[in-house]
């Protein structure tokens, strides 16, 4: 050790301690392993030993130099390279969710190859290559694999068999005990390229099963199609379940995806600067005639409005919370197909099937009012993309009070936000704040999912139901007031084919191919239709139910017996719509929220009046809306806090909400939460008949 200067303890790991010091001889800064050999068992002592044979056969500019190791104390000391550019996993982390640009991504991934070459070429697996074993220079800009304690050096071209490495990178056929070799570091060095283009790990899960589950059934989502398709397609190759079938390194580097980047690094050795190669035109999306982002005019590729102004894509518009009148929203220039309101997320999907979300900017931002005012400004919203599904493609989206779930075009359900209650399904209370795949229901494609305020419903392409979160009231339907935080399947009669499930704040319903309908949770109110009312005469006592734990069938006329196309449940009432295109509503009265002009308190469903031709409806804490078939928004109920989209208190009366569309335009998705509305529109463009 009197070759050396202790600086600090940069690292502690299951072997020993990692020391930064400085060597007397030139001043250089070098790490030192020390690892206690006495309190090692003689698995550890190997893996110790074994580290520094490997390095001592290594010595390649992309690889952690190895200097010497020597006793000290009855310690092994392991003198080696310092790397002070951090992991690659520190550095994927730090980058929030902003993609790399594919030539860095390539830049990194050459020098992995390049050092994992020359790692086999010495007939060694590495085998637990990962972005926290690859570390950077100062500039984060040269690679270093490190950390070989668990390497084997083939003496023959046989397999090794000890099932070893991290568990998110381990191949296959590790998986199912089968013999591996080089082969197993190149599904890693996959893993490796999938994280640098996606910032996140291609396989990861609550637990080892769930895990193994993935990584044998070879799912991940994919990247963003921002990259190239030989980047997709190389990940692709490298992930590929059967290891004879994953190319060889050099098969890699012989890829015309690697042979600019390579040829670059080779280049760059004497740090001589060179201009960056420009990519090549095939990769730019051609437009008219061949031409590099030309655009093709076309009078249908997009409606003009008045004074021949283009017309928006969409628009989205918000109200309540203070909000008076429909407050347009601001776009990215995108068309929003889906709404879904929670307590506190505006949330959206795109036709390109992103995620879109709106949100008000911190207070303080907006100018103070004038002493004396009656009303502040209406609060503005700023819209973003959210980070953390790249290269997945959105299909719907639904909140909860303070988590999202969303569905993908395959069928995946991935929740992030608050997981009070387990309502994540993640198989803990933990919270999430980026889009998690929920892993138990892997093996099912998924069609359809709902939110309560902290309860989860959603539906398989076999009609089969899964529930989870807060339990109270029965709400899950498990035929209990549990709660669960993993997907449980819930039991429906076996001829009721489940088309749709829906989810309100202490209560769920599941609506049937035939337009039948199943409920549980609280019926307060009657507000689940769940007491037996055969006509408009109130139900007795005995016919009242007040809580269900497991789905039971609707049994008040005539939601019993009208085909219902349409449902949603508000706080403590409900409104159907059904084939004919009439409105009912059903539950609690206080605010007028059932359309009736006078307050009438009663249990039986009630047709509101007035209202033809309706195809949609929605249900806040105590206001209701409905969608004609011509576009009109309708809006009665409580009218505190801008609810009803205008100037007015409380109304048992429907009256249209206003939008500031001077074009025919179709209703796309409402959604309504507590107090807000949010509503999507498009334009209505009837197309020119050629003459």
């Amino acid at each position: 050790m009197e070759k050396y200067e202790k600086i600090k303890v940069v690292g502690r790991g299951a072997f020993g301690i990692v020391h930064l010091c400085r060597r007397h001889s030139d001043g250089a800064l070098v790490i030192l392993k020390e690892i206690p050999v006495e309190q090692m068992t003689r698995d550890e002592r190997l893996s110790a030993q074994n580290e520094c044979q490997v390095l001592k056969l290594l010595n390649h500019p992309n690889i952690i130099e190895y200097y010497e190791n020597f006793l000290e104390d009855k310690a092994l000391m392991i003198a080696m390279e310092y790397a002070p550019g951090g992991t690659l996993a520190d550095y994927i982390q730090k980058r929030c969710n902003s993609l790399l640009d594919e030539d860095t991504i390539m830049h990194f991934f050459v020098q992995i190859l390049l050092a994992l070459y020359h790692v086999h070429n010495k007939l060694i697996l590495h085998r637990d290559l990962k972005t926290q074993n690859i570390l950077l220079d100062k500039h984060q800009m040269i690679v270093k694999i490190g950390d070989f304690g668990i390497s084997k050096i083939l003496v023959s071209k046989s397999k090794a068999y000890t099932v070893v490495g991290t568990p998110c990178y381990i191949s296959p056929e590790l998986c199912e005990g089968k013999p591996y070799n080089q082969k197993s570091d190149i599904w890693a060095l996959g893993c490796v390229l999938y994280e640098l283009a996606s910032l996140k790990r291609a396989f990861e899960a609550a637990n080892l099963p769930a895990l193994v589950l993935k990584i044998m059934s070879g799912t991940f989502a994919p990247i963003s199609d921002r990259y190239s398709p030989e980047l997709r397609q190389l990940i692709l190759n490298m992930l590929n379940l059967d290891p004879s079938n994953r190319p060889q390194l050099s098969e890699i580097m012989a890829q015309p995806i690697c042979v600019r980047p390579l040829l670059n690094l080779c280049t760059d050795i004497g740090n001589v600067k060179m201009r960056r190669i420009e990519k090549p035109l095939s990769s730019v999306q051609a437009g008219a005639h061949g031409r590099p982002g030309a655009r093709v005019p076309s009078s249908r590729s997009r409606g003009t409005g008045t004074m021949g102004h283009p017309l928006p894509l969409s628009s989205v518009y918000t109200w309540g919370s203070g909000i008076s009148a429909p407050l347009r929203l601001p776009m990215l220039n995108t068309q929003v197909l889906q709404v879904s309101l929670g307590r506190t997320q505006r949330m959206g999907v795109t036709k390109s099937g992103r995620l879109i979300t709106w949100e008000a900017p911190s207070v303080g931002c907006g100018e103070p009012s004038l002493p004396g005012t009656v009303e502040h400004m209406q609060p503005q919203f700023i819209s973003r993309f959210l980070e953390g599904q790249s290269g997945v493609t959105i299909k719907s989206v639904s909140c909860g009070d303070l988590f999202t779930t969303c569905m993908t075009d395959r069928g995946i359900i991935m929740t992030f936000g608050s997981g009070s209650n387990g309502c994540l399904g993640h198989g803990n209370c933990n919270d999430v704040t980026q889009p998690k795949i929920v892993e138990a229901l892997l093996g099912y494609e998924l069609v359809q999912v709902s939110c309560g305020a902290s309860h989860v419903l959603a539906v398989t392409n076999e009609r089969e139901v899964f529930a989870w979160g807060r339990g109270d009231n029965g709400r899950l339907g498990l035929g209990s007031q549990d709660s669960h935080n993993s997907p449980q399947q819930v039991c429906v009669p076996p001829e009721f084919e489940t088309q749709r499930v829906l989810c309100g704040v202490d209560c769920s319903m599941i609506i049937s191919t035939q337009h039948s309908i199943l409920a549980c949770g609280s019926n307060r109110f009657n507000k689940l239709g769940l007491d037996k009312i055969d006509g408009t005469e109130e139900p007795s006592p005995s016919n009242q139910v007040e809580e269900v734990t497991t789905f039971s069938p609707v049994r008040s006329a005539p939601l019993n017996v009208e085909k219902i196309v349409y449902i949603d449940i508000g706080t403590a009432h409900s409104a159907g719509v059904t084939e004919k295109g009439q409105c009912f509503t059903f539950g609690s009265n206080q605010h007028g929220q059932l359309g009736c002009s006078t307050r009438r308190a009663s249990r039986v469903p009630y047709p509101v009046p007035g209202l033809q031709g309706i195809v949609m409806a929605a249900c806040g804490d105590a206001f209701t809306l409905a969608i004609s078939a011509e576009g009109e928004v309708y809006t009665w109920g409580k009218g505190a806090r801008g609810r009803l989209g205008r100037k007015e208190e409380d109304s048992g009366i429907p009256k249209a909400v206003q939008l500031e569309e001077r074009h025919p335009y179709t209703v796309l998705s409402v959604a309504c939460c507590h107090g807000n509305t949010l509503l999507a529109v498009k334009p209505f463009i009837e197309e020119s008949v050629p003459r």
